[in-house]
């Protein structure tokens, strides 16, 4: 019986490896172990490389974006099976603690980015999961796996940044960043109702994507042209009517107050590897509302079903794929933003 497992371990600044690790075993009752059958490189991945995840643990496995079969339960597990095929959630939580009762997961008392962050993640043939119960959604038959992969993450992240902009029908909403989560944004922003949907993002590429996608209405490119000045004149010089930044950029927040008309909400779900100022005289009158948060994966039944209807998809984010073996490659082409990467999937690794 196999003892141990090929997995990328993070040993600090700069520093991946792919190792032999041994294979995960139950330690709570509410604990679940997932063969690993997809997983992906997350940006995420990329901070902690980059130090900018100041709690990221060295010594642990990376990966917290996944689909699997579930091998092995506690006893403590009622709602999943041994079988199952399933998606993660991002996010541990425990639903019993007083943010998780009110429904911010991601404050969890108990939990929070743990997975590839602080605990073992999934870039990895096997991957424990704390609180199984909340952490794992049953994928329905008809959802491939390459869709139901970013149920948890990105999917769940741009659908959170439509929620906080409160997006109103008919409103023109401005979509800083065309990278995964940004078109999944974008993606979201329709089932809120949006009417037009301006992306901003300094790739041309990824903006005709989001165009030919019918995700996106217009695209700018900020390096180009004037963002502030073009949205202007697509919105008849007001300004959109709801910001979701996405990119994180050296000067992607100032972008998204700028773009935005007055009372307008811009919503923050870019993680930033700098502070970012606030420039409250410059912003005097705007009355804008600013919201801000890493994922809220609260949503991700409802996603499934919007997957199975086809409502949503994912799939085409997906433009490299190879397995667990040639994954220090997946990093240095994703990280470079190389040959057109958008997501590298990540396969199980072939015989080593």
């Amino acid at each position: 019986m196999q003892k141990t497992m090929l997995a990328a371990v993070y040993h600090g600044f700069e520093d991946l490896r792919l190792e032999e690790r041994p294979i995960p075993k139950l330690q709570d009752p509410r604990d679940a172990i997932v063969k690993v059958t997809l997983s992906t490189i997350c940006t995420s991945d990329l901070h902690i490389l980059h130090g900018a995840v100041p709690r990221a643990v060295p010594g642990t496995v990376l990966g917290h974006e996944f689909v699997g079969e579930i091998v092995a339960i506690g006893e403590g597990v009622k709602k999943r099976k041994v079988g199952e095929r399933v998606a993660a959630n991002c996010i541990t939580f425990c639903g019993d603690c007083w943010f998780c009762r009110k429904g911010f997961i991601n404050n969890c008392t108990h939990g929070g980015w743990e997975l590839g962050c602080r605990i073992d993640g999934c870039q990895a043939e096997y991957v424990r999961v704390p609180y199984a119960d909340m952490g794992l959604t049953k994928i329905l038959d008809n959802v491939k796996d390459d869709d139901a992969l970013f149920l948890g993450d990105i999917l769940s992240s741009g659908y959170f940044g439509a929620e906080l902009a409160e997006i109103h029908p008919g409103d023109t909403v401005a979509v800083i960043g065309a990278g995964p989560v940004g078109l999944c944004a974008a993606m979201c922003a329709g089932l809120f109702g949006a009417g037009d949907v301006i992306m901003l993002d300094i790739d041309p590429e990824r903006l005709e994507l989001a165009k030919q996608l019918g995700l996106a209405t217009y695209g700018i490119c900020p390096s180009e042209v004037n963002a502030e000045e073009a949205v202007r004149s697509l919105t008849q010089g007001r300004g959109a009517d709801a910001v979701i930044e996405a990119a994180g950029g050296a000067d992607s927040f100032q972008t998204a107050w700028q773009i935005a008309r007055p009372n307008a909400v811009v919503a923050l779900v870019a993680m930033y590897e700098q502070a970012q100022s606030l420039p409250l005289p410059d912003m005097y009158g705007k009355n804008l509302i600013f919201k801000t948060g890493g994922v809220d994966a609260v949503h991700c039944e409802q996603l499934m079903k919007l997957l199975s209807c086809g409502k949503l998809h994912t799939d085409f984010l997906i433009t490299h794929r190879a397995p667990l073996n040639d994954l220090l490659e997946g990093y240095r082409i994703f990280g470079g933003k190389q040959d057109h990467c958008l997501k590298w999937a990540v396969t199980p690794p072939v015989s080593r």
